[in-house]
C-alpha cells in the first residue's frame, strides 16, 4: 500500500508541476478561467472525504480505493481530449473529488491495517508521499524544459498511468476483515469519546455530533501550515522582503527532506491520545514562532531576510510534522468505533477546506495587513490550538497525567 501511495503521488507531482502550464499553453484557457476551474475543483474535493467515509462503512476500502484510481484515470484521459472550459470544468472537478476521496480511503485503510501503530504508518506514508512528489516534480521539470505541446501531454498521460499502476498495487494488497479499528492505548486503557455531560458517544451521524464537528472546524486552522509553505512564504519573500528570489525553491527542499527524514521519529512522540493532544499545543507554538519570523523578515538586508525566511520554513515544516500525526490520531480517537469510517470522512474535510480558504486568507487578509497580519495570525492559531487540545482531552476523558507516565514520556 505504501508503494501504491508513492506511485500515486509521483503522478500527483507531475500534475502539480504541469497542470497550470498545460491549461495555459495547450488548452489556451485564460488566467481567470484557470482560477475558476481550480477553485471549483477545490470545492468539489471537499465533498470527496465525507463521501468516501460514508461508502467505506458499506463497502471494502480496498475496492473503493481501486475505484478512485480508475475514476481519476478516466478523467485524466478526458482532460487530454477536452479543450474547452465548459468541458474541462466538470472533468477536473471530478478528478479532484476522486483525489480527496482516495486520500481519505488510504488513511481509513491505515486505521484498519496498522491498528495501534497507525501513527507510525501515517509517518511512513508521509515519507513515501513526499518522496513520490519529489520524483514526480523532477520528471515534470524535464518535460517543462522541453516545453512542447507533446511534452505537456506526455506529463498528463504519465499522471493517468500512475493511477493504473497504483490500482494494480492496491488490488494486490490484502485488507483486514471487518470494520473494527484498533485505538492507541494510553496507560494500557483505550480512551472513550464522550459527549456533553460525560455520556459515551455511540455510533450515529457525525453531522449531528456537535463535539466532533467542533473538532473538525478547529482542525481547519490547524492545517494552515500547508498554505503558508506553498503560498505565504514565496509571495511574502517576493513582495515584502529583500531576500533573493532564488531562495524560493529552498523552502520546498527543506520541507521535503525534513519530512522524509524526521516524520517517523516525530510520530513516536505524538502516538497515543495524551501525546497527540499535547502535539496540538506544540503546533500552535511553532506556528506562532513561524509567523513571528515572517513578520520581522521585512527588516534588515537581503541575506538577513533570507536567513529569517529559511528559519520560518524550518519552523512551519516542524509544525507540519506535528500536525500530520496528531490531527489524524485525534480524529480516530474522538470518533465512536462503530461509526468511525463516516466520522473520519467528515474529519478529512478540514484539509480540503483549508486548501480552498487558506490561500485567499493569506493573500487577501494576512499579507495585506503587513507584518502585523502575521503576528495576529500566529496568535490566533496558537490560541485555537489551546482550545483544540483542551476540547480533545475533555472528550477523551484525559485527566492530569500520572507522575510515572509523565516521566516515561520524556
Amino acid at each position: 500500500m505504501l508503494l501504491a501511495l508513492a506511485v500515486d503521488r509521483t503522478g500527483s507531482g507531475l500534475w502539480a508541476a504541469s497542470s497550470v502550464l498545460y491549461l495555459t499553453f495547450v488548452t489556451h484557457l485564460s488566467a481567470q478561467q484557470i482560477g475558476v476551474l481550480l477553485g471549483v475543483a477545490g470545492v468539489a474535493g471537499i465533498a470527496g472525504s465525507p463521501l468516501a467515509g460514508r461508502l467505506a462503512g458499506r463497502f471494502p476500502v480496498r475496492s473503493l480505493l481501486i475505484g478512485c484510481h480508475l475514476l481519476r484515470l478516466v478523467t485524466l484521459v478526458l482532460v487530454l481530449v477536452c479543450t474547452g472550459f465548459d468541458a474541462l470544468l466538470p472533468v477536473v472537478a471530478v478528478t479532484y473529488l476522486g483525489d480527496r476521496a482516495a486520500k481519505t480511503l488510504e488513511m481509513l485503510f491505515a486505521t484498519r491495517a496498522a491498528g495501534e501503530r497507525r501513527a507510525a504508518y501515517q509517518a511512513l506514508s508521509r515519507s513515501a508521499a513526499n518522496a513520490g512528489y519529489g520524483v514526480g516534480a523532477g520528471i515534470a521539470a524535464i518535460g517543462l524544459a522541453v516545453g512542447t505541446t507533446g511534452a505537456y501531454r506526455v506529463l498528463i498521460l504519465g499522471n493517468a498511468l500512475s493511477f493504473v499502476a497504483a490500482a494494480v498495487l492496491v488490488w494486490r494488497t490484502g485488507e483486514p476483515s471487518g470494520s473494527a479499528v484498533e485505538v492507541a492505548r494510553s496507560g494500557g486503557a483505550a480512551p472513550t469519546a464522550r459527549g456533553e455531560g460525560g455520556a459515551v458517544v455511540r455510533g450515529g451521524s457525525p453531522w449531528r455530533d456537535r463535539g466532533y464537528l467542533g473538532f473538525v472546524l478547529l482542525d481547519i486552522p490547524m492545517n494552515l501550515d500547508d498554505s503558508i509553505l506553498a503560498v505565504g512564504l514565496p509571495l511574502w519573500l517576493v513582495n515584502s522582503t529583500s531576500a533573493p528570489h532564488a531562495l524560493v525553491p529552498a523552502f520546498l527542499v527543506i520541507n521535503t527532506v525534513l519530512v522524509v527524514v524526521l516524520q517517523l521519529s516525530v510520530s513516536k512522540r505524538a502516538e497515543g491520545p495524551r501525546r497527540a493532544a499535547r502535539a496540538v499545543l506544540l503546533y500552535g507554538v511553532l506556528m506562532l514562532a513561524c509567523c513571528g519570523f515572517l513578520a520581522v523578515a521585512t527588516r534588515g538586508g537581503a541575506w538577513a531576510a533570507g536567513a529569517v525566511l529559511l528559519a520560518a520554513a524550518l519552523l512551519v515544516t516542524l509544525a507540519e510534522l506535528m500536525r500530520s500525526v496528531s490531527s489524524w490520531e485525534l480524529a480516530v480517537l474522538l470518533a465512536p468505533q462503530d461509526a468511525r469510517a463516516a466520522y473520519l470522512g467528515v474529519a478529512g474535510m478540514s484539509q480540503s477546506i483549508q486548501k480552498s480558504a487558506g490561500p485567499p486568507l493569506l493573500t487577501g487578509v494576512v499579507m495585506a495587513a503587513g507584518p502585523a497580519g502575521w503576528l495576529v495570525l500566529g496568535a490566533a492559531v496558537a490560541g485555537l490550538a489551546v482550545v483544540q487540545s483542551r476540547a480533545c482531552a475533555r472528550r477523551l476523558g484525559l485527566g492530569p497525567a500520572p507522575a510515572g507516565a509523565a516521566l516515561a514520556a520524556k
